[in-house]
């Protein structure tokens, strides 16, 4: 995958296989465009189909996550960096331009880091608002800085969560807490979103970054092939029947039992030793 400082954000590749993105433009509260998030989906994609990756984290800089789309570069959107991909036109200039800038960007962008097999983790380090809020909710994981605060709020401004942000909150919060939570317009702080499940950890800021990378080694140097598709059958089983859950699970065990990771793992538990997994991965490399 390309490496490097692009329009509002950069990416850099750390051991084991950690695609660590940063959000570089903290003096707009690290505020999302079309055009960002057009590349963000192009970078995610080639994450993706990349083996040097095996875990993908998103955080930012300054004193925000993501605060929301940032409108006044939606109108003028010199923000340096080089662009992945071509501009076209952002839409929203009309219902139909809503509607379709909503359903093959905005909502592309959160699609798209869901339907990774990799994991992911949000280190939500400030502020995450709307759309970085329901970035951070897309992700598998979220550590967050005990500093930070996370919610929707579109309502106080009588717009909507419309990246997804109802269906990734439902997951979490249930029916009942997910209309509370938009409702009432809540904006939580790390500790209340930890209580809410909304977060898995929460640290200080100067340790946010350390505990990523604990939780992203651990995670990567994990066997990459169960894992992924222990990651997808846990997401399809929240939507699957049980007959429909067994047989996904059933399908998947048939791969991951001939695998070369099991092997190791069991050969590693007979003989009394840590497992090396992901063999084939070092051997691509």
């Amino acid at each position: 995958m390309d490496i490097g400082q692009f329009t509002g954000f950069e990416v850099s590749l750390r051991d084991p296989g950690i695609a660590w993105f940063q959000f570089n433009t903290p003096e707009r509260l690290n505020g999302m465009t079309g055009g960002i998030k057009r590349d963000l989906i192009e970078a995610v994609t080639q994450a993706q189909m990349d083996n040097a990756v095996r875990v993908l984290v998103f955080t930012g800089s300054g004193r925000a996550f993501c605060a929301g789309d940032d409108l006044k570069a939606y109108r003028s959107a010199e923000l340096g960096g080089t662009p992945l991909m071509p501009d076209i036109p952002p839409g929203h200039d009309s219902a139909l331009g809503t509607y379709n800038g909503l359903r093959t960007i905005s909502q592309q962008l959160n699609t798209v880091v869901r339907n990774l097999d990799k994991l992911t983790i949000a280190a939500i380090n400030g502020v995450a608002i709307q759309t970085g809020f329901s970035l951070a909710l897309s992700c598998d994981f979220r550590i967050a800085a005990d500093t930070a605060r996370m919610g929707s709020a579109t309502l106080r401004f009588g717009l909507l969560p419309d990246e997804g942000g109802q269906y990734l909150l439902v997951q979490i919060l249930g029916v009942a807490g997910t209309l509370e939570f938009l409702m009432k317009k809540k904006i939580v702080t790390a500790s209340e979103a930890l209580e809410l499940g909304l977060v898995n950890e929460v640290t200080s800021p100067a340790e946010l970054e350390a505990r990523t990378l604990a939780w992203a080694e651990e995670l990567a140097n994990g066997p990459q092939v169960s894992m992924r598709l222990l990651k997808r059958s846990v997401y399809n089983a929240g939507e699957l029947g049980w007959n429909q859950a067994l047989d996904e699970i059933a399908a998947k065990t048939a791969i991951s039992d001939h695998h070369p990771d099991a092997r190791e793992g069991v050969g590693a538990f007979r003989e009394k030793r840590e497992a090396r997994f992901n063999a084939w991965l070092e051997n691509d490399a």
